[in-house]
């Protein structure tokens, strides 16, 4: 009895649970899906088999494919069997599917459409190396060293802009920003920038909460240290939670930019600000991106070099405001982290020309028709040509060139079809084969019978 009596007076009411009222952030936090970055995953998975098919392609001679070597040569791409020629024909305003006018027999390539999306991204990637040079600078700077791992820049390469010979096109070709440190084997090169260029240091959060403050009004001490918190629809959000984000944005923090090897960093407020660093880090890293997106394994590429902490993936369901992880695209092998204020409703709110041009491809899977009716055609591919030309010109609804592939026009010209947006029930038509293409086939045909005999 004196042990109950013990107990009831230090916690007078036993069957009542204790709810903490601290203002810390939870660590572990339950991820809450946005369907608007699923959706965009989605088209991304589709976009990079697309991607691996179009370099196939392109790797073989004349950039056709013999329809009978599509299985055996697919299955190095990850399809499994007769999966590649289904895969294929989902897609006719990327892929085209012909009958070689000398050998009879069928071929596959890319389409005019594609091929003009290919060009335009390799003109968008020349035209922003300026940009791209300035980034890897800014990338760089980030590492506590001034020097990064040039085998890890070549991984993120695409995501940063920067074209596949980089190395001699951006590194050597500017003596005077980069230094590169030269090894027999290429994962112990190094990057190093020549020198640190203060104008550089400025990071996209201070941008935008110099913005924020000039527009809103939003005092200066409640903005001077925050980041802008968007949470995920039903995402939810308690008191106390309520209260220790808004502490957590006032709380000061050191620059991703700034050396802070020699501050004393064992004090629980170092060690907060710390914390509140690698948000930052991690927040200009994906400003540096092109689309404001990397995969998470990219990002562990640079956790030594910038200090960020070592479970990334539980250190940014933290902050779900800012970040946002999906896992759609691989099956959930993949995560992919997104910068949440730079899109809206799916679509980046600040676009570039690269972003542009390789949107240019989504559309392009956008724009597939229902498999029945690609099989349907594809069955009566031997009518008369009169009738297919005749058939074309009605289905061939698209432009040349890229100025009609804008959701608005698309939508303006099929007004008809809204029922059914996600899939365009009309194909190309057949292009023509060149005299110059029959002739180089002519001319293989001839080398193979000399060989022959």
């Amino acid at each position: 009895m004196r042990l109950f009596s013990l107990f009831r007076l230090i916690n007078p009411n036993p069957f009542t649970r204790s709810f903490s009222q601290s203002t810390s952030i939870p660590k572990k936090l339950q991820r809450v899906r946005d369907h608007g970055f699923d959706n965009y995953m989605e088209v991304e998975k589709k976009v990079r088999k697309v991607l691996k098919f179009q370099a196939l392609i392109l790797s073989q001679p004349n950039k056709t494919l013999p329809i009978s070597l599509l299985d055996t040569l697919s299955r190095r791409l990850g399809f499994k069997q007769f999966e590649a020629g289904a895969f294929v024909l989902k897609f006719p305003h990327i892929f085209e599917v012909y009958e070689h006018p000398v050998r009879r027999i069928l071929f596959l390539r890319l389409t005019r459409k594609a091929l003009l999306q290919i060009e335009q991204e390799k003109q968008a990637v020349i035209d922003q190396i300026p940009d791209a040079v300035t980034r890897l600078r800014k990338l760089i700077m980030l590492s506590n060293s001034g020097r990064i791992r040039l085998e890890h820049v070549r991984i993120a390469r695409q995501e940063f802009g920067l074209p596949e010979d980089f190395e001699y096109s951006v590194i050597l070709k500017y003596p005077q920003l980069f230094r590169l440190f030269d090894a027999n084997e290429t994962r112990n090169k190094y990057i190093e920038i020549v020198e640190r260029d203060s104008r550089l240091t400025v990071c996209a959060i201070e941008k935008l909460r110099e913005r924020e403050y000039r527009e809103k009004g939003i005092e200066e001490e409640n903005i001077r240290f925050s980041f802008l918190v968007n949470f995920p629809p039903g995402f939810k959000i308690g008191k106390y939670y309520r209260i220790a984000v808004w502490k957590w944005q006032r709380l000061p923090y050191w620059s991703p930019y700034e050396d802070v090897s020699s501050y004393d960093l064992r004090s629980l407020e170092a060690q907060k600000r710390m914390e509140k660093r690698a948000v930052a880090t991690i927040h200009e890293l994906l400003s540096l991106t092109v689309e404001k997106k990397i995969t998470l394994e990219r990002i562990a590429h640079f956790r030594m070099a910038m200090d960020l902490p070592k479970k990334l993936k539980e250190f940014l369901l933290q902050h779900q405001g800012i970040f946002y992880i999906s896992t759609r695209g691989n099956h959930g092998k993949l995560h992919t982290v997104f910068l949440r204020e730079a899109y809206k409703r799916g679509e980046l709110i600040e676009p570039n020309d690269l972003y542009l041009a390789r949107r240019k491809l989504g559309e392009l899977v956008l724009l597939s028709p229902r498999k029945a009716k690609v099989d349907g055609e594809l069955v009566g591919y031997h009518r008369n040509r009169d009738d297919d030309e005749v058939e074309s010109i009605k289905r061939d609804y698209v432009d040349d060139n890229f100025g009609a592939f804008s959701s608005k026009d698309n939508l303006r010209d099929n007004q008809d079809e809204e029922e059914d947006c996600n899939f365009d029930p009309d194909t190309d038509a057949d292009s023509e084969i060149t005299d110059a293409d029959i002739d180089c086939e002519e001319i293989a045909d001839s080398r193979d019978a000399e060989l022959a005999k």
